[in-house]
């Protein structure tokens, strides 16, 4: 991380531009391409995101909060595009970064055709996300995004997720529809979008460790981790330490944007 004096400068790591930043309350890293958060850590706690130890020459980097826009999971019509949009793959700019003593702020911005997607982050005890898309073309257009969160976690199979008690929505694994009952835990992989936002809770027992998540704003809650399924370079052990919690409009629930017409999405975490 940034040495002493040095509250935040610009690094390569495995052929990535990165931001690292210290902080009197936090270390954070972000990726230039896909203005993407790597690393969390309020002082004198663990890390509360998990990342790939390897990441991929010119691909996009799994774990942080990836950002998927303009488009979340495969290409509605165009099966040939990347999963989860352009945004984690291209290069963001840095349009400011502000420090005082509680936290810092930053902005990241990404244009691309006719739209215009900024990244609004702040940064303290806890972390508050906001993607702000602007739609500028002359035809209404479909959107769905979402805020790819990776929790690092203990181990996956002793967490539990509270707040989606009752909540309905699609297993994808299962290919259909449920509805949850009681704390969700993930036992042989799982990956559901509820149609619900709101405040949850990651509990961690092992570490001693609560963290409310809130994805309100959002049309969906998405839960995802691969179970025993591979990941591509990354290992069964190294995957237990993660849980994938999104804020997240996908799907049916995509939105539809008029001309001037502007989106937001946010995702808030604190330890409580």
């Amino acid at each position: 991380m940034a040495g002493k004096g040095e509250p935040q400068r610009w690094v390569t790591h495995q052929g990535y531009e990165l931001l690292l930043i210290e902080h009197p309350r936090f270390q954070a890293a972000f990726s230039r391409q896909g203005g993407q958060l790597l690393h969390f850590r309020p002082r004198g706690q663990r890390p509360w995101l998990w990342c790939a130890s390897h990441w991929p020459r010119g691909g996009a980097i799994r774990g942080g909060v990836p950002v998927c826009w303009p488009w979340f999971g495969r290409h509605p019509t165009e099966p040939g595009w990347p999963s989860h949009g352009w945004a984690r793959l291209s290069d963001w700019q840095l349009l400011a970064s502000e420090a005082d003593e509680q936290g810092m702020r930053l902005t990241w911005q990404l244009a691309l055709c006719d739209w215009q997607v900024t990244l609004e982050v702040e940064l303290g005890t806890g972390m508050r996300l906001c993607l702000r898309t602007r739609h500028q073309d002359t035809h209404t257009c479909q959107l769905s995004h979402a805020l790819h969160a990776y929790w690092q976690v203990s181990d996956v199979t002793r967490v539990a997720l509270l707040g989606l008690e009752g909540a309905s929505g699609h297993d994808l694994l299962a290919r259909s529809e449920c509805r949850q009952r009681g704390e969700l835990r993930v036992e042989e992989g799982c990956h559901r979008i509820f149609r619900r936002g709101g405040p949850l809770q990651l509990q961690d027992l092992a570490w001693q460790r609560r963290l409310a998540i809130d994805t309100s704003g959002a049309a969906n809650s998405v839960v995802w981790h691969p179970g025993s399924r591979p990941l591509t370079d990354v290992g069964w052990h190294e995957a237990q330490g993660f849980i994938c919690v999104e804020a997240a409009s996908c799907g049916p629930d995509s939105l539809s944007l008029a001309p001037g017409d502007e989106a937001l999405l946010s995702l808030h975490a604190e330890l409580v």
